[in-house]
């Protein structure tokens, strides 16, 4: 059985201390030291972990101001601080071992937006997405971009003064801010924007620390003006924190927000950000050009930007190779044909924005040139997108790159330390190639992307961070490119800002480096605010990049065999993909519900590594352990179980439970993921453990036991439902259990003439016969819960002039899986898929109706039989989409929307094609909506315990779907769970496809069809 694991060490008193006088003194927003919450939060998209003492969550201005006024006063004065945002930094700056200031759960509040004079207000915890969303409604977007901007903040953004593609045009950050409100170390709350010299005379009149702040600056700058001038490298990238050379505009006015911007934190506390904001462009097109290599992509480059493009990218063989295997590469496949029969091995992507003329004519001169150039230097061909969509297509490939990289193969993975260096773009192809040789000559892989307008590429060298001497590499590795990038005039730090790079700072800025000493003395004089990073006051040190703590150093203590058990979690690196602000966006609904971290994939990545670490450190192998509770009848272990839970005592396992009971193992974390982290799987085992130490809710073994017990239910189905209905489900934590739908399906079979599949008669079929066959693969919920649904199919297939056949109702096991009773699923998988495979032996397709039970025979039954040769369940959309890819059998007009199945967006997106194509077949349109999880995902949302969450997340995207649509009688859903739940939450019945398909090809086009009300 699993072991008790001790919770650790606690909170040093110093920071419950800290809590305890923050609760007094009326702070409104979170505060925990739990050590789940701290375990999450010791982790960016570094790296580094470094575990926090403490965590807040402040509600507003008011609560940043309590902080800084408690960490002023002497008893606080040991306590650090650190601000964090979005936390997808790459160089541990939100990372801390005090107390870290999560602006993200509430800070998220778009304050105003003025339209005429282009300006947008916002908190700090507001995500660069969620602000575009807003602006768009006016035509307008804050321009500068990054890759993580589905999760970015914008303080963090202002924190590390960011920018990406487009920034040649745009600028950076600090571009386009106009004013920032600041708590400073005192508790000054300060609104900083340009000051003449009046008002720079008022500010430094304050008696605060507010004044002598701007007194302090305005010295530093005017003396040292001449070294500021030679030393801040002139480009486009200078993103070195404490920009002096920009302190004074070039109007004269005094900015002290340059030196803000870039301050990762060690300055203050930023709560606010006043924003210019620009037209959206009206036109937009890019040029993807190929290359026979990176090389030559790079080479190219520079020229290519004579013919006014707003951006140049560049992508490796390396990215390309891992975008074609992801999801993404569906999208934007046919924008990068094959040349000679292979891919290329380097990519420009080339765009321009603005007017429609200007665009077209400036993609006339390069497509012109490009034709007239043929395959000079290097070029094969290009391929041209016109229009938002198409080229966003693009862009979230180029942006997905940054997560593609972690996910190859093996333990050896691209790791960002050395990933943003900036020189000046003339030199950045020679450059390059010398870091390549770095590298290889140390017999590393790599990708690489970037910006090569800006001179800027990001580089991310292949390490297995848990082999002893990483460390000692990535060191080395650093040197060797900080001595290259000064030898070519650059920065090592180019985009994604210093934090523990920071030791580097007083080889870069030399004598300067004293000036940017007492620009952190002058805001934090007595270095609580994210100590060790950008500049040190005189004593302190800076972190050092070999001196931090590392993911890998912890997981190094897994013994190889369990981290190998458990490849689903230990491969995250941190990306934080699954942290989307967007709610139409299936990832990841527990996330979104919660706001809290824990509930994330990446959180519960972070808690499992943690929990197996503890195992390791008392010796405990949980493979073994789940070996021997295998191998045990259950009912042996029954007293113990007992025991453990009444006792209920300390473990660090009840804080890892209570974050994976909450995953509704939608499994959008498997498709959306980069790196592929599979919750549902690495959750299935550690609750096989966990239960084999404390006992199971009743509703667990109910739930499993349901697909077994339900045709006999259906037998009787008054009197199930009768039960159902007095409540007596509730006494075991179950709520809205769905009725059984009473009809006689046999009857109902009979009359179409539909027979159970038998293996052996359909041998005896004739060819033309087996041609024209398919055999339905039965789910317990459409067979005997949505029946209708199951009939639809039927009639549609018959109607299509095939002949269906039912393979005999089997229990699939999803929920075996979802509970952990992986030793049950294992076994009924096995046979499971024997009798499927005699099915499909015969040579007949199978098909599936319910999405996520037909995928688990693709991905759960995998990975149980590993080495098996499973046969192919279809979903029902993939079958009939082969089938009538060439057939127009109806016409209509009648235009219809889809809400997919979380699953099936996530795990098999090319399916949800499938359906447009077969609608079309019909001479029907169908539109895929955008849409997030539904929220009921199986039967997490008839468990009374989450109900309330279940609920919430319907509400976050399915809730305006349905009302704006749901009534039509045209919006749909293929998943049973969803449409359960819509008819629990909104009293509507959304039909299935299927049922429309069937509608249509009976009778022709058909008036549309009204939805059925619960009181109907």
């Amino acid at each position: 059985m699993i072991p008790r694991l001790s919770s650790g060490p606690k909170a040093p008193s110093l920071y419950a201390a800290l809590c305890a006088e923050l609760r007094v003194r009326g702070f409104a927003g979170d505060l925990t030291l739990a050590e789940a919450d701290r375990t999450v939060l010791a982790t960016d998209n570094s790296i580094y972990q470094i575990t926090p003492r403490a965590i807040a969550f402040p509600r507003g201005l008011d609560d940043l101001a309590r902080i800084a006024t408690l960490l002023a006063e002497e008893r606080f004065a040991e306590v650090r601080i650190a601000p964090r945002g979005g936390g997808t930094g790459t160089n541990g700056q939100s990372l801390t071992d005090g107390l870290v200031v999560d602006l993200s759960r509430h800070m998220n509040r778009i304050l105003a937006i003025d339209p005429v004079r282009r300006t947008a207000r916002v908190e700090a915890g507001v995500v660069k997405d969620q602000l575009n969303a807003a602006l768009a409604e006016h035509g307008l977007f804050f321009a500068p971009e990054l890759s993580t901007s589905s999760r970015a903040t914008i303080g963090g953004m202002v924190a590390t003064d960011a920018c990406g593609q487009g920034s040649c045009l745009y600028g950076k950050t600090r571009d386009h801010v106009l004013a920032l409100t600041t708590v400073l170390a005192d508790g000054t709350v300060w609104h900083s924007e340009p000051l003449d010299a009046a008002g720079l005379e008022a500010a430094q009149g304050r008696p605060d620390l507010a004044g002598a702040i701007h007194r302090e600056l305005d010295r530093l700058q005017r003396e040292n003006a001449a070294l500021i001038d030679e030393t801040f490298p002139p480009l486009n990238r200078c993103l070195t924190g404490y920009d002096l050379a920009h302190l004074r505009r070039g109007d004269g006015r005094f900015d002290l927000n340059a030196v803000l911007c870039g301050s990762e934190g060690t300055l203050g506390l930023l709560a606010e950000a006043t924003l210019n904001v620009l037209p959206l462009p009206s036109h937009v097109a890019l040029v993807v050009l190929r290359y026979d290599g990176f090389d030559a992509a790079l080479r190219d480059a520079r020229a290519l930007m004579v013919f006014g493009a707003a951006s140049v990218e560049t992508v490796d063989s390396t990215v390309l190779g891992l975008a074609q295997e992801d999801p993404v590469w569906e999208s934007v496949a046919a924008y990068f044909p094959e040349d000679r029969g292979e891919r290329a091995r380097g990519v420009n992507l080339i765009e321009f924005v603005g007017g429609a003329d200007a665009v077209e004519a400036a993609l006339a001169r390069l497509t012109t040139a490009l034709d007239q150039a043929g395959t000079a230097d290097g070029r094969r061909g290009y391929t041209v997108a016109r229009g938002e969509a198409e080229v966003g297509r693009l862009w979230a490939m180029r942006k997905k790159a940054v997560g593609l990289l972690g996910n190859t193969r093996g333990d050896r993975r691209p790791v960002a330390f050395v990933e943003d260096t900036a020189v000046p773009p003339e030199h950045l192809a020679d450059y390059i190639a010398e870091f390549r040789h770095a590298l290889d000559r140390r017999g590393l892989d790599y990708g690489m992307f970037g910006h090569v307008d800006a001179g800027v590429l990001h580089v991310r060298p292949a390490i297995d961070m848990k082999a002893p001497g990483a460390e000692a590499l990535v060191r080395a590795v650093t040197e060797d490119v900080v001595a290259l990038t000064q030898r070519y005039g650059g920065l090592l730090w180019g985009e994604h800002g210093k934090g523990v790079r920071s030791e580097f700072s007083p080889r870069f800025f030399g004598a300067l480096y004293p000036v940017l000493q007492a620009v952190k003395t002058a805001f934090d004089p007595r270095n609580q605010f994210n100590p060790g990073k950008i500049a040190a006051p005189e004593g302190a040190a800076l972190l050092r990049v070999d001196g931090v703590p590392t993911k890998g150093s912890r997981d190094r203590a897994i013994p190889e065999e369990v981290r190998a058990g458990y490849d689903e979690a230990l491969h995250c690196n941190g990306n934080g993909a699954c942290f989307t602000w967007d709610p139409d966006e299936a990832m990841c609904p527990s996330w979104k519900g919660t706001r809290e971290r824990r509930h994330s994939p990446k959180g519960r990545a972070q808690l499992i590594r943690e929990w197996l670490r503890r195992l390791a450190a008392e010796g405990r192998d949980p493979l073994e352990e789940t070996r021997r509770l295998r191998a045990r009848p259950g009912w042996l272990a029954f007293p113990a179980r007992l025991a453990a839970t009444l006792r209920r005592q300390e473990d660090f396992s009840h804080e890892v439970h209570a974050a994976m009971a909450g995953c509704l193992a939608c499994k959008s974390c498997t498709g959306s993921c980069p790196i592929k982290v599979d919750v549902p799987t690495f959750r299935a085992k550690f609750l096989e453990l966990y239960h084999g130490r404390y006992l199971r809710p009743l509703r667990h073994h109910a739930v499993a036991a349901l697909e077994g017990a339900v045709p006999l239910l259906a037998r009787a189905p008054r009197l199930a439902n009768a039960a159902t209905s007095l409540g007596l489900t509730g006494m075991i934590g179950l709520v809205h259990v769905p009725a059984l739908s009473g009809l006689d399906l046999r009857g109902e079979l009979k009359r179409r003439g539909v027979v159970p599949a038998d293996a052996r008669t359909l041998e005896r079929l004739p060819e033309a016969a087996r041609l024209t066959s398919v055999i339905v693969v039965q789910d317990a919920f459409t067979s005997h819960y949505d029946t209708p649904v199951l009939l639809a199919l039927l009639d549609l297939l018959i109607g299509l002039g095939l002949r269906p056949w039912l393979a005999p109702y089997r229990p699939n096991g999803k929920a075996l899986h979802v509970h952990g009773f992986l030793g049950r699923f294992g076994r009924l998988a096995a046979a499971n898929a024997d009798h499927l495979g005699r099915l499909a032996a015969t040579g007949i397709d199978l098909v599936g109706l319910d999405p996520s039970i037909t995928l688990t025979y693709r991905a759960e039954y995998r990975q149980a039989l590993a080495g098996r040769d499973l046969p192919r369940v279809h979903l029902v959309q993939e079958w009939l989409a082969g089938r009538l890819d060439h057939r127009r059998l109806a016409t209509g007009t009648e235009a219809y929307w889809l809400l997919p199945h979380c699953t099936e967006r996530a795990t098999a997106q090319p399916a949800l094609a499938d359906w447009v194509k077969v609608f079309a077949a019909l001479g029907l349109r169908l539109s895929v909506l955008p849409s997030g999880c539904c929220g009921m995902a199986g039967t997490y949302g008839h468990e009374a315990e989450h109900r309330a969450m279940s609920e919430r997340i319907y509400g976050l995207s399915w809730a305006a779907h349905v009302a704006g649509k749901g009534r039509s009688g045209r919006l749909l859903a293929d998943g049973y769970s969803c449409r359960a739940q819509v008819k629990l939450v909104d009293g509507l019945r959304l039909p299935h496809p299927v049922e429309i398909l069937r509608d249509h090809l009976a009778a022709g086009p058909l008036p549309a069809r009204r939805t059925t009300s619960l009181d109907a």
